[in-house]
């Protein structure tokens, strides 16, 4: 090795750094989604995630209400949700699963937000719900925000 120097630093910088991984497959046509309803998962425990939820949605000008299991009268499709948050310095969203269904259990999308490694040393694990849901909502919905769409 003629340079350890610059092979120590380039591990230690893989070292810090995390990956965040994020799968999805998204709606075919967002357009037909007017009213969407959340249903409601009681063991999340991650603040700020289901308002993060709604907020997503709302930037795409579809509007949400929170249900219990099996209320699913006037929604065009329900989405559930998961997700798990880990500790470091403070807790941090480590993961999500969202899962947009027709009313009658068909597949309509889904996306998985996962930070590899649990996010080392990569300070932006402790970026908000926001910053890491509204990328991936964005996505699941197949593009940008009307707010957005609406400025160019």
């Amino acid at each position: 090795m003629k340079n350890p120097i610059k092979f120590i630093a380039f591990c230690f910088a893989i070292f810090l750094t995390a990956c965040t991984s994020v799968e999805v497959k998204p709606v075919s046509d967002a357009s037909l989604l007017r009213n969407v309803c959340i249903e409601k998962n009681p063991r999340v425990t991650v603040p700020g995630f289901l308002e993060a939820l709604q907020d997503g949605f709302a930037n795409h000008d579809i509007k949400t209400k929170v249900i219990s299991a099996g209320k699913y009268d006037s929604c065009d499709a329900i989405l559930t949700y998961t997700a798990l948050r880990s500790w470091d310095l403070k807790p941090y969203l480590s993961h999500a699963e969202l899962r947009l269904n027709t009313p009658d259990g068909r597949r309509l999308g889904h996306a998985i937000y996962h930070l590899d490694g649990g996010g080392g040393f990569d300070l932006s694990k402790f970026s908000g719900v926001r910053e890491k849901m509204f990328p991936v909502i964005d996505q699941l919905l197949g593009g940008k925000p009307a707010t957005q769409q609406q400025q160019h």
